[in-house]
C-alpha cells in the first residue's frame, strides 16, 4: 500500500469539506471511522465513504464503525433495524447455547448486509469485556455476560459472522474493560484485581480470539501490571500482557485518544500511545484542531506496525452467499423465543 501514517481519523459531518480533503491528503491517515454525525441516508454514507478514500488516494483504506447493537449503534432505524444488545444475546446463550451462538453469528452477518454495500469494511465488534458486579455501566449491557466462557464463545461467533459478510472485526477493549470503575470518556479507571484474577477471567476471551486481525486497547490502569499508566500507554501492559500472555499479534489501535482517561494534550497522548507499542492511534471527534495536533505527533507506519496493517488489508474477503431475508427471519425467530 502507499505510505500511510499510524492514525485513524473521524470527520466532522455528512460530507467531506474541502479543508478536510486537503488535510487528509496531507496527513495520510491509514483509515477512517464513522459516527452518528456522519449518518443520514444510504446514498450519503456511500458518497462520504468514497470521498474519504479518495482524499488519501487509497480505495482499500479501512472504514470503521461501532455497530454493536443496543445503545452503541451508529446506523439506526429506519436505515437498519434496532439490534439487541450483547447482554440480550448472552442471555439467550445461557438458556440455549446453540441458539445463542447462532443469533450472535447471524446478527453480525446482518450488520455486514447493512454496512458492506456502503463501503464500510470494519465493525468494532465484538466486545470481549467481562463485567463484574459494581463496575461502571459504560460497558454494562454491551457485554455478553459475566462469564468469560460466554463472552469468548459469543465473541467468536460474532467475529465469524462479520468475516462471513466480507468485513473484519475489532476485538475490544484489550486486555479487558469489565472491571473498570469509571467511564473512560471522562476519567481514568484503576483496576486493583491481582494478575492471577485478571488471567483467570478478564484475559480469557482475548486469548480465545487472539488470532483476529485487529484489537482496540482499554484506557484502564491495571495496578498489578503497571500502576502508573493505562493499558493504552503502557509498554509493560502491551508487551507483557497483550503481545505476551494473550498472544495477540494483530494490529493494535488505541481507544479514542480524545477520551479524558488519558492525560496531557492530544499530541502528548498520541506520542505516548505509539511509544507504548500501539500500532495506530484512533481519533474520533472530527475536530480539526485536535486532528492537526494528533497528526503532528503521528509517525508513518513502519516495521511491525506496517506489517500488521498490511495483514489487515490482506485479510478482507468477499461476502458469502447467505440469504439476507432468510437470516433476518431466522434471527427474529431466535430472539422472539428467548
Amino acid at each position: 500500500m502507499s505510505e500511510s501514517n499510524a492514525v485513524i481519523f473521524g470527520c466532522s459531518g455528512l460530507t467531506l469539506t474541502a479543508d478536510e480533503r486537503a488535510f487528509f491528503a496531507e496527513s495520510r491517515p491509514w483509515g477512517f471511522i464513522l459516527f452518528g454525525r456522519n449518518i443520514a441516508d444510504r446514498l450519503q454514507i456511500a458518497d462520504l465513504v468514497a470521498a474519504l478514500r479518495d482524499s488519501v488516494g487509497r480505495p482499500d483504506a479501512p472504514i470503521l464503525i461501532d455497530q454493536e447493537g443496543g445503545r452503541v449503534q451508529r446506523l439506526k432505524p429506519p436505515l437498519v433495524p434496532q439490534y439487541p444488545a450483547g447482554a440480550d444475546l448472552g442471555a439467550l446463550y445461557e438458556s440455549n447455547r446453540g441458539a445463542g451462538l447462532r443469533a450472535a453469528w447471524i446478527m453480525s452477518r446482518l450488520h455486514a448486509f447493512d454496512l458492506h454495500p456502503l463501503g464500510i469494511t470494519v465493525n468494532c465488534l465484538p466486545v470481549l469485556d467481562v463485567p463484574v458486579p459494581g463496575a461502571h455501566q459504560v460497558i454494562g449491557s454491551r457485554a455478553y455476560g459475566p462469564s468469560a466462557e460466554t463472552v469468548a464463545q459469543m465473541g467468536r461467533a460474532a467475529a465469524d459472522g462479520l468475516k462471513a459478510g466480507g468485513m473484519l472485526p475489532v476485538i475490544k477493549h484489550v486486555p479487558g474493560h469489565g472491571r473498570a470503575n469509571a467511564d473512560t470518556h471522562f476519567e481514568l479507571p484503576v483496576v486493583t484485581a491481582s494478575r492471577a484474577e485478571l488471567s483467570a477471567r478478564d484475559f480469557v476471551p482475548f486469548k480465545a480470539l487472539r488470532g483476529e486481525a485487529m484489537a482496540m486497547s482499554a484506557h484502564v490502569v491495571f495496578a498489578a501490571i503497571d500502576p502508573a499508566s493505562p493499558a493504552t500507554t503502557s509498554a509493560v501492559t502491551i508487551d507483557e500482557i497483550i503481545r505476551g500472555e494473550i498472544g495477540f499479534d494483530g494490529l493494535l489501535m488505541s481507544d479514542d485518544v480524545s477520551m479524558n482517561a488519558l492525560s496531557g494534550d492530544v499530541a502528548t497522548r498520541t506520542r505516548a500511545i505509539i511509544t507504548a507499542g500501539c500500532d495506530v492511534t484512533l481519533h474520533c471527534n472530527g475536530v480539526r484542531s485536535e486532528m492537526e495536533a494528533v497528526a503532528s505527533a503521528t509517525p508513518a507506519l513502519a516495521g511491525n506496525a506496517l506489517r500488521r496493517a498490511n495483514a489487515v488489508l490482506a485479510a478482507f474477503g468477499m461476502p458469502d452467499d447467505s440469504s439476507e431475508a432468510g437470516l433476518r427471519s431466522e434471527f427474529e425467530g431466535l430472539m422472539a423465543a428467548s
